[in-house]
């Protein structure tokens, strides 16, 4: 079987347009706008757990606003760097920047410093919330329409119940199936898309597929 050529160096950088909002649509448009400098608050807090998209609306900031404090996964700060988002905080209230932090828990229930819990605390805190999956089903569509490609109805609900389903796999996921199209010069169908998770299975690099049913 020919291998298909892995090259994750052409990862698409996470960026608000290839963001699916879905019941998180409050959360990023304010994040957007504290990218944009209109928000009136200069302080943003995500919490949710691993694929609910926090790291991906933190990047996408990153990239539209340099002058941003961004820290992810803040549960795991060590001291010197907490002390760092305690002051960036700070100025943050003064006038001075913004800060858009995140982590899996709410404020109050980090296992950080009690002045920076309460501090993270001070602007706005938006709990995200994991896409459901008829908005993980257009995700994946949307993905596949940007590099022109056609998904069956059949090919998502395959790759909904046989994967990871957190945005970061399944941006994986498209990426090795488009490559893998290239290759073989065929559209995406059910036993394309069995081969080329097979052929990346083999070498390691695809996320672990979920449990069967």
């Amino acid at each position: 079987m020919q291998q298909l050529p892995l090259d994750i160096s052409l990862r698409e950088a996470p960026a608000f347009g290839t963001y699916i909002p879905g019941p998180n649509a409050e959360a990023f448009a304010r994040v957007r706008e504290l990218a944009a400098g209109t928000l009136r608050e200069a302080i943003v807090y995500l919490w949710g757990e691993r694929g609910s998209g926090r790291s991906h609306l933190l990047h996408a900031a990153a990239r539209a606003n340099a002058a941003l404090t961004i820290a992810d996964d803040v549960e795991s700060l060590d001291a010197a760097a907490q002390q760092a988002l305690f002051g960036a905080i700070n100025a943050a209230r003064d006038g001075h920047g913004g800060v858009l932090a995140a982590g899996a828990k709410p404020p109050g229930s980090l296992a950080l410093r009690d002045d920076l819990r309460t501090r993270l605390a001070w602007g706005l805190v938006y709990q995200l919330r994991p896409l459901d999956d008829a908005a993980k089903a257009l995700h994946l569509k949307t993905l596949a329409a940007r590099r022109g490609l056609e998904l069956p109805e059949e090919v998502v609900g395959y790759l909904l119940t046989r994967l990871p389903r957190d945005l970061a796999s399944l941006h994986t996921v498209m990426e090795v199936l488009d490559k893998h199209s290239l290759a073989r010069q065929k559209a995406l169908t059910l036993p394309l898309v069995r081969e080329a998770l097979s052929a990346c299975e083999a070498t390691g690099f695809m996320p672990r597929q979920a449990k069967r049913p």
